[in-house]
């Protein structure tokens, strides 16, 4: 049942990330960079485009020309690298939660029946 949980907010998890690196966190680098820059815009044709075709990745994609996509892959891997250290960072504090619970706790003393076994065992010995 836990796994499915984490197999649920996982993907839910993913889809925030996404959210974030193409909705904030690109924006930002485009802005940096100089105004109306995509990384999604970023390929590099392998064959030849038909003529009078625009020289989007979108319109180059439904057409069906090779291409070598990596300003795609650029974006994926950025959102890999921010949900694999949001996962590190949960993973630690759940490791650093487990050894508090698990620290030793004082000793309890001995019951009080104990004690006087205890006592009397002591007195038996000293008596053989």
């Amino acid at each position: 049942m836990d796994l499915a949980v984490g197999v649920i907010i996982g993907a839910a998890f993913g889809k925030i990330t996404t959210s974030l690196v193409e909705d904030v966190i690109m924006p930002i680098i485009a802005f940096i960079m100089g105004g109306e820059f995509d990384f999604k815009n970023m390929f590099i044709l392998l064959g030849d485009a038909s003529a009078g075709v625009p020289m989007t990745y979108e319109v180059l994609k439904e057409a069906g020309a090779p291409m070598l996509a990596y300003g795609s892959f650029i974006t994926v891997v950025i959102n890999f690298i921010i949900l694999a250290f949001i996962i590190f960072m949960m993973v630690k504090a759940m490791n650093k939660l487990r050894r508090k619970a698990e620290e030793p706790t004082a000793p309890e003393e001995p019951a009080e029946k104990i004690l006087l076994l205890r006592e009397i065992s002591a007195k038996l010995g000293e008596k053989r």
